[in-house]
C-alpha cells in the first residue's frame, strides 16, 4: 500500500516540532503542540512537494528502522574508533603516516543511497570521500594511512548493507562488491 507522500512528510514535521519546541510532558501540551505542528508542517509539505517522490510505502518504512538504527549504530561505532585511532597517531611516536585514495565501487545505487554512504565515510575521522564516479558507480576515499585499508573498506560495506535493505535498493547485501582499487594517489605505494 503506498500513499502520497507529502502528507507523511507534514505529519513528521508536526512530530519534530513538538521536540523542537521543548513542550511539556502533559497529554494537552503534547496534543496542543502536535496540532500545531501539523498546521505548521502539512502546508509546509504541500509547498515543496515536488521536492519528494509522489508516492511512500509506510509499512517498508517502518521495516527499515531496524536497519537505520543498525546503521546509525555502526557509524557511531566507527566514529569512536576512528577518534581513539587519530588521538593514538597524534600522541604516540611511530611509523609515519602512508595517506592513500582508493576506488571503492557502490552496491547502493539510488541518490540517496550514495549520498548517505559518501556522508558517512567523510563523518569518520580519517577518512574523506573526495569524488563519485557515476558511470561506474564508485567513489573515490582519502584514507588516513593505506595500512588500514581493510577496517575502512570493511565499515563501507557493512553501512552499505544496512542501507541497501533500509532504502529498499534494487541491489541485495549478498550482492557482490566490485574490488578496491590502490588508486597511487598521496602514499603513492611507498
Amino acid at each position: 500500500m503506498k500513499t502520497r507522500t507529502w502528507p507523511v512528510f507534514g505529519v513528521a514535521l508536526g512530530v519534530l516540532l513538538v521536540f523542537v519546541r521543548g513542550v511539556q510532558p502533559t497529554a494537552e501540551a503534547v496534543a496542543g503542540q502536535f496540532l500545531f505542528g501539523l498546521a505548521v508542517g502539512l502546508p509546509i509539505a504541500y509547498l515543496f512537494r515536488r521536492f519528494y517522490p509522489d508516492r511512500v510505502d509506510p509499512v517498508h518504512g517502518v521495516r527499515a528502522l531496524p536497519y537505520v538504527a543498525l546503521y546509525l549504530l555502526a557509524f557511531l561505532r566507527e566514529v569512536v574508533v576512528a577518534n581513539f585511532d587519530l588521538a593514538y597517531r597524534a600522541l604516540a611516536p611511530g611509523p609515519p603516516l602512508h595517506p592513500e585514495v582508493i576506488y571503492v565501487p557502490l552496491r547502493v545505487e539510488t541518490d540517496l543511497g550514495v549520498t548517505s554512504i559518501a556522508n558517512t565515510v567523510t563523518l569518520t575521522p580519517g577518512t574523506v570521500t573526495l569524488d563519485y564516479d557515476d558511470e561506474r558507480n564508485a567513489i573515490y576515499v582519502h584514507v588516513i594511512d593505506e595500512r588500514d585499508l581493510a577496517d575502512v573498506v570493511a565499515a563501507i560495506r557493512e553501512w552499505e548493507d544496512y542501507a541497501l535493505v533500509a532504502l529498499d535498493e534494487r541491489r541485495r547485501p549478498d550482492d557482490e562488491a566490485g574490488d578496491v582499487i590502490v588508486t597511487g594517489g598521496e602514499g603513492g605505494g611507498d
